[in-house]
């Protein structure tokens, strides 16, 4: 059988009396010393895989794996956000030299102007058409689309709140292959404490924020979250 892995957000003590139990089913582990070790050495590893985990009074949690860092832009996570939903100086560390406007609309109607007429012409209610459906846009319609380039309105290298997920912020950024890519970033269900500057220096030696890795990986954004000023000495 399978070594147990930590879930998202489980308790060290929780995961540790899970993997011990479920490895007692396994005849290859007979001591229970040997199943305690293996267990703590799995815990250990994720921890490290995922960026570590926190502590909460005598309980260790684990982080949220990254998931979804990048995506590749689709009709079915383009997102187009309002002025107010982009991220302010006072939230996020952002050289504003970098920041661009990408025109993902088309100066002539073609798919991405027919997906934000969609959207807002449903408002609330638009939902992705699903393959086989009418409006569904052909393989060969989009990839058409994105050989033309077509615009549509939407700032490079400036996170935007993303409050139905799948995390708490985003950024279309260029990717490694120049293409325009989503990166999702931030648990949705933690508040950040960087103005503690204990939590803050431990954040960023967690993620080895001195060397964040490239602007299309959510540690690179999560880094900038997490920025050496507080959010005080920013605005």
């Amino acid at each position: 059988m399978p070594i147990p892995k930590p879930q998202s957000k489980e308790k060290k003590s929780d995961f540790v009396s899970r993997c011990i139990s479920e490895l007692s089913k396994d005849s290859k582990y007979k001591e229970n010393d040997q199943r305690a070790a293996i267990c703590y050495q799995q815990w250990s590893d994720a921890s490290k895989e995922v960026g570590g985990s926190i502590q909460f009074g005598e309980e260790e949690i684990l982080l949220n794996r990254i998931e979804l860092d990048e995506e590749e832009i689709n009709p079915d996570n383009l997102y187009i956000p309002d002025e107010e939903e982009y991220c302010k100086a006072e939230e996020i560390e952002i050289d504003e030299s970098e920041i661009v406007e990408y025109d993902v609309e088309a100066e002539k109607p073609g798919l991405w102007e027919n997906i934000r007429k969609k959207k807002k012409r449903e408002g609330k209610k638009y939902k992705p058409a699903k393959p086989g459906e009418k409006d569904r846009p052909s393989k060969e319609a989009w990839e058409k689309a994105q050989a033309e380039k077509e615009k549509s309105k939407v700032k490079l290298n400036k996170p935007f709140r993303t409050p139905k997920g799948p995390k708490k912020f985003s950024v279309y950024v260029k990717n490694d292959k120049g293409n325009i890519v989503k990166v999702n970033f931030g648990d949705p269900n933690m508040e950040i404490k960087r103005d503690d500057p204990k939590r803050r220096k431990s954040y960023r030696a967690r993620h080895n924020c001195d060397n964040p890795g490239p602007k299309w990986k959510a540690n690179y954004w999560s880094c900038k979250m997490w920025s050496k000023q507080p959010v005080n000495k920013i605005t």
